[in-house]
């Protein structure tokens, strides 16, 4: 079974205001999730605990970009069925 640090990304996975690159390393990638996802948690916590909208709506962005890169990643490892919702 091949280690997903191996792979790269496809580049096909878009949103609304952006794209990924093709060809970046998994290591990197999984790096920059890692920071996306935490970003978010802190997002959605002060959303919840301060009823800040905007924190909110940061946290619905942020978490669209990190869609894009888990299925990107998952067309570069070749796994079947890889789709957005």
């Amino acid at each position: 079974m091949t280690e997903p640090n191996h792979g790269v990304t496809v580049g096909k996975e878009t949103f609304d205001l952006f794209r990924l690159q093709s060809g970046v390393p998994f290591d990197h990638a999984f790096s920059q999730l890692s920071t996306l996802l935490g970003c978010i948690r802190h997002l959605t916590t002060e959303a919840e605990m301060e009823n800040d909208r905007m924190a909110g709506s940061a946290a619905r962005i942020l978490s669209e970009m990190a869609k894009a890169l888990i299925d990107d990643m998952e067309r570069g490892m070749g796994v079947e069925g890889a789709r957005t919702l």
